[in-house]
């Protein structure tokens, strides 16, 4: 039987503190850090996708951020590929490699060999689906996708045009739900998976103060310097929690109390979506709540674990 190499896994609610936990298990264990964060992709999208910052990301190494432009998309399968071929360049170096989010599908997708459907874009149908998203709204299209896959829709953002689309094209193309195309495998790897959770109230308190300190940090100006380089506030990428409440503010429809309103009810619905991919009813996760000390404890566990 072939011997694994170990790989990290931290995940969390966004706001809970995956961060700085991953770059201190990462500085002590020799460790490298890849993102899972689909939103961390972007380049110039820094404040409002809560980014590592320069400090922190000088403290281990960090990849797959900035690495297409707000134009650009980034699939699946070629995250997959690239996390894995990092990961395969970290364990031949002799480090650890840490994989932290973020984004559900993107970390199942390395962490159990899933095989996107193979389906060819069916333009025509994809057409129709912007067609009616523009007249009836997004949220009658995800509408649609709970009624022919509830899974899939409680799994994937309401706001997120791209992978509603994605999602309603395979079911319609094959005739099968799309959270049932996802061919998954035995991990390549020996997964040690993180958890980390905060009481709710708590965690909600955290991104409040997190969305203030965008501001303070000046979120507005950074989503009107993407507008004013020529990036459309209909990309998917401007689609992002606190992007499109921006571009609304700079319109004049909202106000700056309005939009920081908005933006906490649907990073509560957001954090309430991200239980759904990782459930604290699963025995292969550890969870640890948030406290001082806890790393120590992490550290532990993962060293008996690996015999590192």
């Amino acid at each position: 039987m072939q011997h694994k190499l170990p790989l990290i896994l931290i995940i969390g609610p966004t706001a809970v503190g995956k961060t700085e936990l991953a770059i201190q298990l990462a500085e002590r264990m020799n460790g490298e850090i890849i993102s899972a964060d689909s939103r961390l992709f972007y380049r110039g999208m820094d404040i409002g996708t809560a980014k590592p910052s320069k400090e922190e990301m000088a403290r281990a190494p960090h990849y797959l951020i900035d690495i297409v432009n707000p134009d650009e998309t980034l699939s699946l399968a070629v995250f997959q590929e690239k996390a894995k071929e990092l990961i395969a360049d970290i364990h031949a170096r002799g480090k650890l490699p840490f994989l932290v989010g973020g984004t559900g599908q993107y970390v199942r997708a390395v962490t159990q060999g899933w095989t996107p459907p193979e389906v060819i874009a069916d333009e025509r149908l994809r057409v129709e689906l912007e067609k009616m998203k523009e007249e009836r709204g997004l949220d009658w299209l995800h509408a649609k996708l709970e009624i022919l896959d509830p899974e899939a829709a409680s799994k994937i953002d309401a706001r997120n045009v791209r992978r509603t689309i994605r999602a309603l094209e395979v079911i319609l193309t094959t005739g099968r739900k799309f959270s049932d195309q996802r061919g998954k495998v035995e991990s390549p790897y020996h997964l040690i998976t993180i958890g980390l959770n905060r009481p709710r109230e708590e965690l909600y308190q955290r991104v409040d103060e997190r969305i203030d300190l965008m501001f303070a940090n000046g979120f507005l100006d950074e989503v009107k310097g993407l507008l004013e380089k020529g990036y459309p506030s209909t990309l998917p990428s401007m689609s992002a929690i606190g992007y499109r409440e921006c571009v609304r503010v700079i319109k004049g429809e909202l106000t700056l109390e309005q939009a920081k309103v908005e933006m906490r009810r649907v990073t509560r619905i957001f954090v309430r979506r991200q239980a759904n991919w990782f459930k604290e009813s699963d025995r292969d996760i550890m969870w640890f709540r948030v406290e001082k000390g806890m790393e120590m404890e992490i550290e532990k566990n993962i060293r008996q674990l690996i015999d590192f």
